[in-house]
């Protein structure tokens, strides 16, 4: 216990470390909230990988799709590397830092505004990051706290503020500058990390065929191509995952920051096998928890007989890792939600700073005193997230499935076709985010399941801003004939 106490003493002093280093360097609102916009590939690669896994996919998502579609998950993890990943880098990563350059923008609620001529889409998508990225990042905050309840022992409540107080100590000091300093140790950290859980994995279960043998006896949909739960919410899985980042704030945010077009294509090689390493071993190890766990040696896993999602891989790990390396996990999963929560704070903070209060309430205000208010938001929103986090409102991977559908919904739309299409305008982009956000809530509130009415409130986005912009008048503002 003490040898792990010591790591993670470590390795939280080095977090403030390159914290103070940033934040020497960060003397303008750019440099806090891009980076001074000149950030290279790895650095945009590891940032964008350890933005995109978190506690979420680990503690939340690894353990709930893996008990309950088994080795069909892996569709997820597929996915997210080739479309999430290596879609969003080919199709859109120059395009967006084309953009940003053009308008002369440094968020997305900013872009709607000088793109569709609307001053009403810009607020509407300011708030709405702000609203459904507290549940994003609350959840990040769980899936840490129920790790580290089982790994030290520690009072959720003790170890959600600690985690709360500690990301917004490193964040505030330095934003994006040290974000993408620390990423770059935190995505090697990971990958080795995968790695060694990968292989403890199988040498505790004496080989993948003992895995395979014991699910299928279980159910034999769970070493299929669709497992028990069915195509539907498989499917809604994987698009909601997969197709949202190509939308998604702080995803998008990367591509401001990156230096030219050549660090992209490198950025994409690297941020993809990234993905397909992460997300992989994720998802697979996931579906060994029926193999490995029951409520005999993991009774905190277990109430009533009936499995709780969220606790499930924090046991998982308990019991397949050695101890010698069980401090090595924890610093993976530590790494990918602090670079997770430090990309969701910095996203939403700028929304109330930069789109809300220079957008509406205070155009002239100083680039010293926004750079300000930008480091008490990324406070203020920490504290929000860990307040909902305290109450535990549902799983993890339901709370993400309704913060990522709704700002997909309010996005998807707006954005893509914005990139893309000539005629989107004004009329299509407001009707796609409003309808689309109104179809995601409503669906969740009639009680489908959060990733199924993402899934559709995404849909109707993507749909109905070209069928209304082909008869609503063209844009005032329109996509450059360079891009």
């Amino acid at each position: 216990m003490f040898f792990k106490v010591s790591v993670i003493a470590a390795f939280a002093l080095m977090i403030i470390v390159i914290g103070i280093l940033g934040m020497r360097k960060t003397r303008s609102f750019s440099d806090f909230f891009l980076g001074g916009g000149n950030i290279g590939p790895w650095m945009t690669a590891f940032t964008y990988g350890t933005a995109y896994f978190s506690a979420v996919l680990f503690i939340g998502f690894a353990g709930k799709v893996g008990w309950g579609f088994g080795y069909s998950g892996l569709w997820i993890a597929l996915g997210n590397a080739l479309v999430g990943v290596l879609g969003v880098w080919w199709l859109m990563g120059y395009r967006i830092k084309k953009m940003s350059v053009e308008y002369q923008v440094h968020t997305m609620a900013e872009y709607f505004e000088k793109r569709y001529d609307s001053r009403f889409l810009k607020l509407f998508a300011a708030i709405s990051i702000f609203v459904f990225f507290i549940p994003y990042s609350a959840a990040v905050f769980m899936g840490l706290s129920y790790l580290f309840r089982s790994t030290f022992g520690i009072d959720y409540t003790l170890a959600l503020v600690l985690m709360g107080s500690f990301t917004a100590m490193y964040l505030v000091m330095g934003g994006y500058k040290s974000m993408t300093m620390i990423d770059v140790v935190f995505g090697m950290i990971m990958t080795v990390g995968v790695c060694i859980l990968f292989w403890t994995t199988i040498d505790k279960a004496d080989g993948i065929g003992n895995i395979t043998d014991t699910l299928q006896a279980i159910d034999p949909k769970l070493t299929q191509a669709i497992g028990p739960p069915g195509w539907w919410p498989l499917f809604a899985l994987v698009f909601l995952t997969s197709i949202a980042p190509f939308a998604m704030p702080q995803l998008v945010q990367k591509f401001y920051a990156i230096k030219d077009k050549r660090s992209i294509r490198v950025g994409m090689v690297a941020s993809t096998f990234f993905a397909i390493l992460v997300g992989g071993i994720g998802y697979f190890t996931g579906a060994t928890t029926r193999f490995f766990l029951t409520p005999d040696n993991a009774p905190t896993a277990f109430e009533g007989g009936r499995p709780v999602f969220d606790a499930l891989m924090p046991e998982l790990l308990e019991v397949v890792i050695p101890e010698a390396l069980s401090v090595l996990i924890l610093l993976l999963i530590l790494a990918a939600s602090m670079s997770t929560l430090a990309a969701l704070v910095l996203v939403s903070s700028s929304s109330i700073a930069k789109d809300v209060y220079a957008g509406f309430i205070n155009p002239e205000v100083s680039d010293k005193k926004l750079t300000l208010l930008m480091r008490c938001a990324s406070a203020f929103f920490v504290a929000l997230s860990v307040v909902l986090a305290y109450f535990k409102p549902d799983t993890i991977v339901a709370i993400l499935g309704i913060s990522w559908g709704a700002i997909g919904s309010v996005f998807l739309g707006p954005f893509v076709w914005g990139l893309f299409y000539r005629r989107a305008g004004k009329s299509g982009a407001v009707a796609s985010s409003v309808l689309g956000l109104a179809t995601c809530l409503t669906l969740y509130y009639q009680g489908m399941p959060s990733p199924q009415a993402g899934t559709v409130g995404m849909i109707v986005s993507l749909v109905v801003n070209p069928l209304v912009s082909l008869v609503a008048p063209s844009p005032k503002a329109a996509v450059s004939n360079k891009m």
